[in-house]
């Protein structure tokens, strides 16, 4: 039977990098710092990252920031599975830990409520991560806001709702207070091989009228819509249940790394506008053949290669990045408009324009005029140490990624 193909992805990664602004380094580990031992270590290593940055030195970084991430790998997440009593919480659990029902570990599943009360369940097949099998809707009077309450759902990280036969009111309540908790969910359809064997409708538009008919009942209450699976419990391996496993994943790592590598973005693009600031300020103050140490300021092509240095983004960092992160040169390299000046100059237009033919003439005319001359070289500088840092940016940014999520070669 082939899988279906439900509409769904998994939360972005570090979404807005670029946006996040600098924070105090210690509020990037707010939920870590009571974690068991280890984690002591994640501001010591922050800053021996934040330090290696300043001295142009990514591939201690890359150390840093890999070290950081096993150690937020390791917190525990609690997963929710609820929906309304009787749609198969319990035998969802044990087909997504991969265990059989009549293990002694498996969730007890039968034609009757048999889940009373929370009851939490751990896998191999996700490490540290919590598993709480909920009490089914529906089974008394209770409402959804008091079940949400005794539940204690604003514990939990990620929830994933069960639903089969009917998406009821009770789903759609759920997904509303869920939504406006600002957390992430999933909604799982089992007992989809059940569905199959009865229906008269063919497979893709039995698939369609279940997802169509879960997105109108969101929409009507101005719910977003989730991540959507068809699953079989009775087979893990059929259907959603590869993707939703996979995209499981995925979030289970943005859950835990993702606040904290943006907070540590925030303060790496800080330090690098600082030394944007210092270099700024040595460009109009200095000798630019003493600062950077060339004979010739005015080959463009050679203070790019030290400004490169500076930050750490020359080709010899950059490929000892790659290597570490376990990727090509190219996987870096692309992200880079300051690979060579040719290249730079190409894709930056205010740079095409400082080095035009017509105004490297009228440079020529007016050496006569040291103020003037010195004025469009600094212009020149600045603009290139300000690409040069961008590309740092985006290194950084890709570094970051890379390190939750390896690129597939």
């Amino acid at each position: 039977m082939k899988p279906s193909h439900s509409s769904f992805e998994a939360a972005p990664l570090l979404p807005n990098m670029a946006e996040t602004h600098y924070a105090p380094l210690s509020s990037a580990f707010p939920f870590v710092t009571s974690y068991q031992t280890g984690s002591s270590r994640l501001p010591e290593v922050s800053r021996s990252t934040e330090r290696a940055l300043r001295e142009g030195k990514l591939l201690e970084l890359v150390y840093g920031i890999k070290e950081t991430v096993a150690t937020l790998s390791q917190i525990p997440v609690s997963i929710f599975v609820t929906g309304d009593s009787g749609n198969g919480m319990s035998s969802f659990i044990n087909a997504l830990r991969v265990i059989g029902h009549d293990e002694d570990a498996s969730a007890p599943t039968g034609v009757v409520r048999t889940t009373k009360t929370r009851t939490e369940y751990s896998s191999s097949h996700f490490p540290n991560v919590v598993l709480w099998d909920l009490p089914g809707l529906g089974a008394t009077a209770q409402t959804v806001e008091d079940y949400v309450e005794e539940m204690k759902f604003s514990t939990c990280d990620l929830f994933i709702i069960i639903a089969s036969e009917q998406f009821s009111s009770n789903h759609v309540k759920l997904s509303k207070i869920i939504q406006s908790m600002g957390k992430r969910f999933y909604i799982v359809w089992t007992k989809l091989d059940r569905d199959l064997s009865t229906s008269v409708l063919s497979e893709v538009r039995l698939l369609q009228n279940i997802q169509e008919n879960i997105r109108e009942n969101l929409q009507k209450e101005k719910v977003k819509y989730p991540p959507v699976f068809l699953v079989s419990s009775l087979d893990p391996l059929l259907y959603d249940f590869p993707k939703l496993r996979d995209t499981l994943h995925k979030d289970l790592s943005n859950i835990r790394c993702c606040e904290p590598l943006k907070t540590l973005y925030g303060t790496y693009e800080k330090i690098v506008g600082d030394k944007v600031a210092v270099w700024k300020q040595r460009i109009a103050n200095e000798s630019l053949k003493n600062s950077l140490g060339v004979r010739d300021d005015d080959n463009m092509g050679e203070c790019l290669k030290v400004y490169r240095l500076i930050f750490g983004v020359d080709d010899e960092s950059v490929q000892q990045v790659a290597q570490s992160m376990g990727t090509v040169v190219m996987e870096y390299k692309d992200n880079m408009k300051s690979q060579n000046f040719y290249t730079l100059r190409r894709e930056d237009w205010k740079l095409r324009l400082m080095t035009c033919a017509i105004v490297n003439a009228f440079f020529r005319l007016l050496r006569f005029l040291p103020c003037v001359c010195c004025c469009l070289r600094r212009l020149r500088h600045k603009r290139m140490l300000f690409l040069v840092a961008q590309d740092t940016k985006n290194i950084l940014e890709k570094i970051l990624r890379d390190s939750i999520f390896p690129p597939q070669i």
